[in-house]
């Protein structure tokens, strides 16, 4: 079981090697929100199932260290968490999301 430091970094390059990342659960309705509104745009994801994860649960418990909340999906545009599927959504509806993705 990798520790708390080696989870923070994974974390940490994970999100800084793409564009966009989902951290998510492979049943969880918000995640496919989240993941639909990508689709939508076109534009590729890394998607991590911490469900099919055995160190799913402590990269859980250091997403909420690093980002104030312990739910997901937690979805990072450019190393910067942008919130869960709900946010995800209303930033596509509002227009704000396409923006984000350019660069």
């Amino acid at each position: 079981m990798a520790n708390s430091a080696e989870i923070q970094q994974f974390i940490k390059d994970a999100i800084s090697q793409e564009k966009v990342v989902v951290f998510s659960k492979s049943y969880c309705p918000y995640c496919t929100l989240a993941k639909d509104v990508f689709s939508k745009v076109k534009q590729p994801i890394k998607v991590y199932e911490l469900d099919e994860r055995e160190d799913g649960s402590v990269i859980q418990e250091n997403l909420k260290k690093i980002t104030g909340f312990g739910t997901v999906p937690q979805v990072f545009i450019n190393g910067n968490c942008v919130g869960g599927g709900s946010d995800v959504k209303n930033l596509y509806d509002s227009g704000k999301l396409e923006p984000m993705l350019i660069g």
